[in-house]
């Protein structure tokens, strides 16, 4: 078995899955609804799906308040700082600064539209190639 992708119900996804597309490299691969309502964007590799939708008959969770090491979505990034900044630039808020974990990663946290952390990282041994 493998994942197919993860949900996040979200007030924007239009806003948010433009904003991941426009900044971040993804690619919406599906959108449903008239007008859409949900969309399935996945990542420059197309190994990671997400489906960003609004159901108003669940509760969409509020990201700006929740801790960012509760749920973030994390990028690999070969230039963290510089990417962050471009993040900024492109209307996302800081979360902290750019740090080194005991590891040596180098990781910096930002939120996006709809409030939603997003962690960029360049891992000192990569996980996943």
């Amino acid at each position: 078995m493998r994942i197919e992708h993860l949900a996040l119900n979200v007030h924007h996804p239009a806003e948010l899955a433009g904003w991941l597309c426009e900044h971040l490299g993804m690619r919406i691969l599906r959108q449903s609804g008239d007008p859409p309502t949900a969309f399935f964007v996945a990542d420059a590799g197309g190994h990671t799906v997400l489906e960003l939708y609004a159901n108003p008959g669940a509760d969409i969770p509020d990201y700006v308040a929740m801790n960012p090491m509760t749920l973030h979505l994390a990028f690999l990034a070969d230039d963290v700082a510089a990417v962050r900044e471009r993040l900024l630039t492109a209307g996302a808020a800081p979360e902290g600064e750019v740090v080194q974990t005991p590891e040596g990663d180098e990781l910096a946290m930002v939120r996006g539209p709809s409030g939603l952390a997003i962690q960029l990282m360049k891992r000192k041994d990569p996980m996943v190639e």
